[in-house]
């Protein structure tokens, strides 16, 4: 592993001016790429009268259309005979990926041994940045299957020279963390929240543990709980952001946004409603596309891919850290988001509210929201269950009032038809496992739509 605190020093401190230039020269090779080996991007090309070699820049991007995960689902079995956006000779796959599916079919993707090495360099970057060595021994909590990303950390750690637990899920005995001396686990906050009340449960302190810096990952999260879930495990909880598409960015210990690996990543951010793309900090939906270096081969190749997953652009200067590679705010899933009179409203809205350090003496942070059709017609509803440590000694009135008055305080458009009385918020309190989502299987859909279904 390289010395000092970057894994690619060369790439990740480039200047900007070198780093554009760099990226420019893989957008040339990576289109040109994509007409001769995809296609789907062949025939794409060709429909919306594209010629590939007007593609010089990264900003020639911008003027092409839009592909989206129905886009993939419509060019593979058994929509289509083949998988179209295979973009290598069958020769070439090392491994074949899928998505999660929680949003539809899941999606194949096909990986080179190349493509495999350029997703471990961008975990290996995030690991780093973050404080990791050779010295390290880390935890994941993700799935080992055809979802990509706790491989991807595990060719990461090889490659930095970590060593690597495997466990796949956090439900794992505390004997893991006390006999092999993990210095840190990779999960989903709700995860690395369960894990730490259980350990607590048995006894066991977190400071008398080795853990001293925790990834959380697999979905977005408030920060609220993530400095609630820093408190309970007295150590520091790093954020990342992956997919099986290749959108892997990673906090560095400066915690001022998710470094965007440029080199190996386009990222552009892009309004649906407004139908184009964003000025810088604005915010919108995550546009990516495959850069592949000269020479390079891949096996499933993106091109102004929209992830679906809504961010902005915080700085493309140079981090304090050192970095030069841009940082974007953590990416929400539009998937979760909801609008209720012309405001949006995102799970991780809900959380914020939840997590509030007054609530959580009282509250395990299990919390579930429904949004429901009112009394008359013109009545909203938002229903926040949470879940109390012990139901009788909850103080109810103190947690509602300050869930309430942290939701209106960000929310001012709908605080404003709160207080024209059109729309109510109404929090309800349940013991441990008493919540809707506790009875359901996978992950839990945390806000849910139910206007128009009485």
């Amino acid at each position: 592993m390289p010395p000092g605190q970057y894994f690619s020093a060369e790439i990740e401190t480039m200047e900007r001016s070198d780093l554009d230039a760099l990226i420019d020269e893989r957008v040339r090779y990576t289109v040109r790429y994509a007409a001769e080996h995809s296609p789907f991007y062949r025939h794409w090309f060709e429909k919306h009268r594209i010629d590939p070699k007007d593609i010089r820049v990264h900003e020639d991007l911008l003027e092409l259309p839009l592909i989206v995960g129905k886009t993939i689902r419509e060019h593979q079995p058994p929509v289509t005979e083949e998988f179209e956006f295979l973009s290598t000779d069958w020769s070439n796959v090392f491994s074949i990926q899928e998505t999660s599916g929680t949003s539809g079919t899941p999606k194949g993707f096909f990986l080179t041994w190349d493509d495999w090495k350029r997703y471990a360099e961008k975990y290996a970057r995030s690991f780093v940045s973050q404080g990791f060595s050779k010295k390290d021994r880390i935890v994941v909590c993700a799935s080992y299957g055809m979802n990509v990303g706790a491989n991807t950390m595990t060719v990461a750690a090889q490659r930095i020279g970590m060593g690597i637990i495997p466990m796949g899920k956090c439900t794992f005995d505390s004997r893991i963390l006390k006999r092999y001396r993990p210095t840190s686990i990779v999960g989903s906050v709700f995860k690395l929240l369960r894990l730490v009340r259980r350990l607590q449960e048995e006894g066991v302190k977190p400071e008398e543990l080795a853990i001293d810096k925790l990834v959380a990952g697999g979905e977005s999260f408030a920060e609220e709980s993530r400095k609630y879930l820093a408190e309970q495990w007295g150590c520091p909880v790093y954020n990342t952001y992956g997919s099986t598409e290749g959108t892997m960015c990673g906090e560095c210990t400066q915690m001022a946004g998710l470094h965007v690996p440029e080199d190996i990543v386009h990222l552009d951010v892009y309004d649906p409603r407004m139908e184009s793309f964003v000025a810088e900090g604005e915010c919108g939906r995550a546009v990516l596309t495959t850069l592949l270096p000269v020479g390079g081969k891949c096996g499933t190749l993106l091109i102004n891919y929209d992830t679906e997953d809504t961010t902005a652009v915080i700085s493309r200067n140079r981090c304090a850290c050192g970095r030069t590679h841009m940082r974007i705010h953590n990416p929400q899933r539009e998937a979760e988001t909801a609008w209720i009179y012309a405001s949006a409203l995102n799970r991780v809205d809900i959380e914020a509210s939840v997590f509030q350090p007054e609530n959580m003496p009282y509250l395990t942070g299990e919390y579930e929201s429904f949004i429901q059709d009112g009394k008359t017609p013109d009545e909203t509803v938002l229903l926040i269950g949470v879940e109390c440590l012990d139901p009788d000694t909850c103080d109810k009135r103190l947690v509602e009032e300050s869930i309430v008055n942290r939701f209106l305080k960000h929310k001012p458009g709908l605080a404003r038809e709160y207080h024209d009385g059109n729309f109510r918020i109404a929090v309800r309190f349940s013991g441990p496992g008493g919540l809707e989502l506790s009875r359901l299987k996978g992950r839990p859909k945390r806000l849910v739509d139910r206007r128009g279904t009485a």
